[in-house]
């Protein structure tokens, strides 16, 4: 056996220790996290600062990391959720407790791996940039850049929000900035390329399954040299000139019904095309009284209830679309002073007039004379890509009632998406007697 000399032994027992000892320290070197970083962060804000004002934060950083605010005067931290890569946002609604001025301090916190990265900024007020403005804030010790400006966020009207169909957004601004619009609940930061010097022009085609609320946000942003500010759209998206159709009136003109209950005045409105109903626009006026304030109204219907006295009575209903287009719609009915002696009753048991419904399949149950015929039609008018409307036939039988009079059905739409309008038209009769009554449900959002 060959024997290896002693110092050449030691010296390999050195090196074995050094080896052993940078195996063993690596992992822990490696497993050392960087800390986060913070990159760009932003605020904006739908009015100016103070009660009722909402603050939208936006902080671009390090991905996958867990980020929020903290408003000095407000004692907790406000989460951001990660939209998309490295990019976070999260907001708040300043209450009337808070004492959250243009003053205060902003601190944006990343946190990962068990390192935070914090950096403080100034609040600035939005009233400097007009309302919907996003004011930049830059590091409080770092000097602040030019802020860049907004002069025109605008769009192209079109017929109708459908499928397919482009919305075209320009905006005049600074040049040479990064230009982009957000469609709340839509799409997020699409990109506008600037055409000619300070004119950016961007263009969104609406999806199959994009919902357009009647009043949808629409904000344009304008980014350089590490600020932003912003803009709301202030426009119609639809070229709306037509007014909307008040239908669906209960009771129906020159009917007469009975005394002793109490009577529900309804109607819905329609504004297939348009930019939707302004519900704070809706006057109602039964027998020359405003009883608007003691309705239900929404921009879909209205619905007033009252024990009324025999007698005749007119109704005015005047509402505008949020276009600015009016409508009006009247007529009358009766109370009688006591029940027709040869009437058929059609009485719904199981919904109100315009209440909402929820599940797949909705049943209605009612009552009539016994063995009476009732013939039912069901239509639903649903909204896709905000405005579009599809109408379906839904349902449509000829029922017998029981020996009791009792009659029900069910139904099942193909489309049962939240806020369709499903109209009922029910006829019963029986001998040489026929009535006819309507029923309007909505499917819950």
């Amino acid at each position: 056996m060959r024997i290896i000399p002693r110092h050449l032994f030691s010296l390999l027992l050195l090196l074995a220790a050094w080896v052993m000892a940078g195996t063993i320290s690596a992992p822990a070197h490696a497993q050392r996290a960087a800390a986060p970083e913070i990159d760009r962060f932003s605020v904006a804000a739908d009015d100016e600062i103070g009660p009722g004002a909402e603050l939208t934060f936006t902080l671009e950083g390090t991905p996958r990391a867990n980020a929020s605010v903290r408003i000095s005067g407000l004692q907790k931290n406000i989460p951001l959720k990660e939209v998309s890569s490295g990019v976070y946002q999260g907001g708040y609604v300043i209450k009337r407790k808070d004492r959250i001025t243009s003053g205060n301090t902003v601190r944006a916190i990343l946190r990962m791996g068990g390192r935070v990265s914090g950096e403080t900024y100034r609040l600035a007020s939005a009233l400097s940039q007009g309302a919907g403005a996003a004011a930049a804030l830059p590091p409080a010790s770092a000097p602040q850049s030019a802020t860049p400006q907004i002069n025109r966020f605008a769009v192209t009207p079109i017929g109708k929000i459908e499928p397919g169909a482009d919305l075209s957004f320009a905006m005049t601004g600074t040049p040479g900035a990064k230009a982009f619009f957000t469609i709340e609940g839509v799409a997020k930061n699409v990109p506008m390329q600037e055409v000619s010097r300070g004119n950016y022009e961007g263009t969104y085609t609406i999806r199959r399954l994009d919902h357009f609320p009647a009043t949808v946000n629409i904000f344009g942003t304008l980014e350089a040299d590490g600020q932003a500010v912003g803009a709301r759209l202030n426009q119609a998206l639809i070229a709306d000139a037509a007014p909307p159709v008040i239908s669906n009136i209960f009771p129906r003109d020159g009917e007469t019904v009975a005394v002793g209950a109490p009577t529900t005045i309804s109607a819905t409105f329609d504004d297939s095309g348009g930019v939707g109903v302004d519900a704070k626009s809706v006057r109602v006026m039964v027998g020359g009284r405003d009883v608007t304030q003691r309705s239900r109204v929404t921009p879909q219907f209205f619905n007033y209830r009252e024990n009324l006295r025999p007698g005749r009575y007119a109704v005015d209903v005047t509402a505008r679309d949020l276009a600015g287009n009016a409508v009006r719609h009247a007529w009358t009915f009766n109370v009688a002073s006591q029940a027709a002696p040869a009437s058929l009753p059609l009485q719904i048991l199981s919904h109100a007039n315009n209440a909402a419904v929820s599940g797949a399949t909705i049943e209605v149950r009612g009552r009539t004379a016994p063995d009476a015929r009732v013939d039912v039609q069901v239509e639903g008018l649903s909204s896709v890509a905000g405005f579009f409307g599809v109408k379906q036939q839904v349902y449509e039988q000829s029922l017998r009632a029981d020996a009791n009079g009792n009659f029900a059905f069910s139904f099942q739409p193909r489309f049962a998406l939240p806020g369709t309008r499903y109209e009922i038209a029910m006829t019963a009769t029986k001998a040489d007697l026929r009535t006819e009554t309507q029923l309007v449900l909505f499917q819950q959002q």
